[in-house]
């Protein structure tokens, strides 16, 4: 097979990035809260505790009704929350316009295509399955896979090594500051999607570049590698 070309392997985030799981995390984390005696959130709220995986979820939200958490009463509330939303976890949820056809695309030209995420490795398997994804990933790294989670590089250096490229060679596309972060301290370039689980302005968030939906992605490819 030819050259493609940079990137070797593009690299997703999951939620906000490839699904709108916001739906889902919301149902799931209302009725985790109702089990013990606490109040719903909005969908909007919900929305803008999610990044960093299921423990600071929990966290924020405990935060947010201004409920003292021990590491011990948390985890107890994670297992719970992980029972009921892995079940429903695609009921609501839906895929980001382009995603099946710029994956494949990807795919076709020869290019690896993965997904690491903060997502515990079997729910995120199961959502890719749901939406006929799985079968084109070259890998797919949790936040369980090992290392810490994004904001941290662990994930993404790992995901690299299982491809066996370095981080050059490869582009993470996420939506939101854990992503960002990780991609640069791992020293990957990074693309971030507008509209994702994030309160920072495009200024702020600071990627390599910014696209408004993913089909923009493949133009993007030689100014990154020049930049």
């Amino acid at each position: 097979m030819a050259d493609m070309g940079w990137p070797k392997a593009v690299l997703f985030d999951l939620d906000g990035t490839l699904i709108d799981s916001a739906p889902d995390l919301h149902a799931a984390l209302n009725q985790t809260l109702e089990s013990y005696g606490e109040p719903p959130f909005t969908l909007e709220a919900v929305t803008r505790m999610i990044g960093a995986g299921v423990p600071k979820l929990i966290e924020r939200a405990y935060t947010a009704l201004d409920k003292h958490l021990d590491p011990a009463t948390r985890d107890r509330v994670v297992d719970r929350f992980l029972k009921i939303y892995e079940p429903r976890s695609t009921e609501l949820t839906t895929l980001y316009a382009g995603v099946s056809e710029v994956t494949r695309n990807l795919k076709a030209e020869g290019r690896l295509i993965g997904v690491v995420t903060n997502k515990p490795g079997q729910a995120a398997e199961a959502i890719l399955r749901h939406f006929g994804l799985f079968e084109l990933m070259d890998v797919v790294v949790g936040g369980d896979a090992g290392p810490p989670k994004k904001p941290e590089p662990g994930l993404l250096l790992h995901a690299c090594e299982i491809l066996d490229l370095s981080p050059q060679d490869v582009l993470f596309v996420g939506d939101s500051e854990n992503d960002v972060e990780a991609a640069k301290a791992a020293r990957i370039k990074v693309v971030a999607v507008a509209g994702g689980y994030t309160v920072l302005s495009p200024d702020e968030l600071a990627p390599d570049h910014m696209v408004a939906s993913l089909a923009e992605l493949p133009t993007m490819f030689a100014a990154l590698q020049d930049g």
